[in-house]
C-alpha cells in the first residue's frame, strides 16, 4: 500500500463502514441500493451459511468475554463495546450483500460485493460471456475476482479494459472479470440478450 493509500485510509474505512451500517437499514426496510435502473441479480446464497457461522462465533465470544472480564469493569466495557460492535459488522456485510445485488441496465452491468466493489462495466465493451464454475482464483494481470463463498460462476471478456478502483490501493485496469451470481443461468441469458 503505497503512502497517499495510508493517509486515506482512515477516510475511506469510516466510509465503509458508514455504508455497511445504512445497509443495515435498507435491510431492515427491505429496499436495495442502485436497482431502479435496471434488473438486479443477487449473490448472497453463496455466503449465507460462512456469514451466519461468523455471527455466531461473535456473539459466543462476546457471552464469554463478558463472563471473563467482570471482575474488571473498564475492560468489560470496552470488550462489550467491541464484540457488539464487531456483530453489527457482520450483520452489516451481509445486509450489504443483500441490498446491493449486481444490476444490469439497458447501457452497463453494474457488479457488486457488499460495499467493497462496485464496478460499472458498458456493455458495449463485453466481448463474451460465460458460464464458468471456479473454486480457485490465482491473481493475474488484468484479471479481477470475485468470489462469493470461494467460488465465482461467471466469466467476462471484455474488448478493452475498464478501471477496477479496490477499497485500498491503486486503481488498475482489468480486461477479465469472474464473479458470483446465484443463478448464473439466467443472468448469462440475460446478459447475453442485452449485449446483442
Amino acid at each position: 500500500m503505497t503512502a497517499q493509500a495510508l493517509v486515506g485510509a482512515p477516510g475511506t474505512l469510516l466510509r465503509h463502514e458508514l455504508r455497511l451500517l445504512a445497509s443495515i437499514v435498507l435491510w431492515a426496510a427491505r429496499r436495495t441500493h442502485g436497482t431502479r435502473e435496471g434488473h438486479p441479480f443477487g449473490y448472497v446464497r453463496g455466503q449465507g451459511a460462512l456469514l451466519l457461522g461468523l455471527g455466531f462465533v461473535c456473539v459466543v465470544e462476546t457471552v464469554g468475554l463478558a463472563v471473563l472480564l467482570r471482575p474488571w469493569p473498564v475492560a468489560h466495557a470496552v470488550m462489550l463495546a467491541l464484540d457488539v460492535y464487531a456483530v453489527l459488522m457482520v450483520v452489516g456485510l451481509h445486509a450489504a450483500s443483500v441490498t446491493r445485488p449486481h444490476v444490469l441496465t439497458p447501457t452497463a452491468l453494474r457488479l457488486r460485493r457488499a460495499t467493497q466493489v462496485d464496478l460499472s462495466i458498458p456493455l458495449e465493451r463485453i466481448a463474451r460471456v460465460r458460464r464458468e464454475l471456479r473454486t480457485t482464483h490465482e491473481r493475474a494481470e488484468g484479471v479481477l475476482d470475485l468470489p462469493v463463498g470461494a467460488q465465482t460462476s461467471v466469466t467476462l471478456e471484455l474488448t478493452e479494459p475498464v478501471t477496477h478502483v479496490p477499497l485500498f490501493g491503486r486503481p488498475r485496469p482489468v480486461a477479465v472479470v469472474r464473479f458470483h451470481t446465484d443463478d448464473a443461468d439466467r443472468f448469462v441469458a440475460a446478459l447475453g440478450h442485452a449485449v446483442r
